[in-house]
């Protein structure tokens, strides 16, 4: 039986997309659970968003890295894409902006992601 489990589990295992599609789906409820909540609800809203900036801060730095085989274009847009979710998730802290532009970007790189199926984004 343990070995029967073991061999499911090992045949299931996601590829690198499957897996960024799965994680950007984690943190993108995160952030549409951080805004629902009430704003004095701090610490959700915060981790939501500190979650979603450390997603995209690993995603540019391994653009950054020279032996990344994306094109160069889309390499500079998910650096600039990662600059710009920096820059509003501090003004969503501050209670400046609101999070729907962070959830929709995730949506569209979660569709850019999705298996062909048609899986739903978050």
């Amino acid at each position: 039986m343990m070995l029967s489990a073991y061999s499911q589990a090992s045949t299931r295992t996601e590829t690198p997309r499957e897996m960024e599609y799965r994680l950007f789906g984690q943190v993108t409820r995160a952030l549409m659970h951080a805004a629902s909540v009430d704003p004095s609800d701090v610490k959700t809203r915060i981790d939501a968003l500190d979650w979603n900036r450390r997603l995209w801060s690993v995603l540019a730095t391994d653009c950054a890295d020279p032996s990344n085989q994306l094109n160069n274009p889309v390499r500079a847009q998910i650096i600039s894409l990662s600059l710009f979710v920096g820059r509003h998730s501090s003004a969503v802290m501050r209670g400046e902006e609101g999070f729907e532009p962070l959830i929709d970007i995730n949506r569209a790189v979660m569709q850019g992601l999705a298996p062909q199926g048609g899986q739903q984004a978050a």
